[in-house]
């Protein structure tokens, strides 16, 4: 997608220009990926113009293939993205209708060519989202890479903004998910995907209890008893420019929690739980440790709140830095 944001903190009524950047949440997962050294692909389509050329050549410069994103259609998704500050939140508006992604036909791309060589399969709940089409064609590809024995992930990513064709996303999620080995969401999207929620957590206070979801995600593997692993960005929002941030995974038998990191000066939220979810993807390759995986996860994902943009521009070194306990921010040099 291309996203287009108020210079600052400026509203969009206040803006005379917009900052211009590409993102998406596979895209941004596709590029943490990259920056880790795991060599990376990502499908989609984009238009046939320079503006879809420029999307491409930006995924290539970050060191992701796009051997089989496809071109064509006749416009880029778009998203306008607003800066939140103290207790105004931070506001996205979509414009997606009519895109080239949106209008992909099942009949456009060859799983069994794409994933032939495949270890992991990654996708999110915005793909489903934006049109019937895409919901087929992520439908196929799971099974696609569960028939080829490829590791499956999934951000549930819930975007109440998006799901306009007919369907709700439970209507249409749980089938999905049913072909996952690994889930990740949070509070709001194991409610709105899967109908299952927390009990003793209040969201809208920044309350949040990571005891409750070795529940939630109990049912989640009781409900789908494929998925092997589910995992749980815990945000507790003190204002828009200051969370306490951190995860936990459930794999089966216990609760593994990470470190809480005081975000205080949030620079850009956007793509946090994708670079949480790159940051994992990398972890369970590299590690081989659920908890080592999840720290790295978590500390990649608050260094990206200190980054413009959606993607998370990060190296492993600094990351494992943050990991160590490095908090003070000194200069490098």
């Amino acid at each position: 997608m291309l996203r287009l944001s108020p210079a600052g903190y400026k509203r969009f009524g206040q803006a005379g220009s917009f900052e211009i950047n590409f993102g998406g949440g596979e895209a941004n997962v596709a590029v943490s990926l990259a920056n880790y050294n795991i060599p990376v692909e990502f499908v989609s389509r984009v238009p046939k113009n320079d503006i879809g050329e420029s999307c491409i050549r930006q995924l290539n410069g970050f060191g992701v293939n796009t051997t089989h994103l496809l071109r064509g259609g006749e416009r880029i998704g778009i998203y306008f993205a607003e800066k939140g500050a103290v207790a105004r939140p931070s506001k996205v508006i979509y414009d997606r209708a009519y895109s080239a992604f949106s209008e992909l036909k099942p009949d456009m791309l060859d799983w069994n060519e794409i994933l032939e060589d495949a270890e992991w399969f990654h996708w999110s709940g915005i793909t489903p989202a934006v049109s019937e089409s895409t919901a087929q064609i992520c439908l196929e590809a799971i099974k696609t890479a569960n028939r080829l024995g490829i590791t499956v992930s999934c951000d549930l990513n819930y975007r109440k903004k998006l799901w306009k064709w007919g369907k709700q996303a439970i209507d249409v999620m749980p089938e999905m998910v049913a072909n996952c080995d690994l889930v990740m969401g949070n509070e709001e999207d194991a409610q709105m995907c899967l109908g299952i929620e927390p009990e003793n957590s209040n969201v809208a206070k920044g309350q949040i209890d990571s005891d409750d979801y070795s529940l939630v995600s109990q049912k989640i593997m009781e409900q789908f008893p494929r998925v092997k692993k589910v995992i749980t960005t815990l945000r507790e929002s003190v204002s828009a420019n200051h969370n306490n941030w951190s995860g936990v995974i459930w794999d089966g038998s216990q609760l593994i929690k990470s470190k809480t990191y005081a975000i205080t000066h949030i620079v850009d939220r956007v793509g946090g739980g994708d670079s949480f979810m790159g940051g994992l993807i990398y972890g369970m390759l590299h590690f081989g440790d659920d908890k080592k995986a999840l720290d790295f996860a978590v500390a990649a994902s608050a260094l990206k709140h200190t980054i413009e943009g959606d993607f998370n521009m990060v190296t492993i070194d600094e990351v494992m830095s943050l990991v160590g306990g490095n908090v003070s921010g000194r200069v490098d040099r």
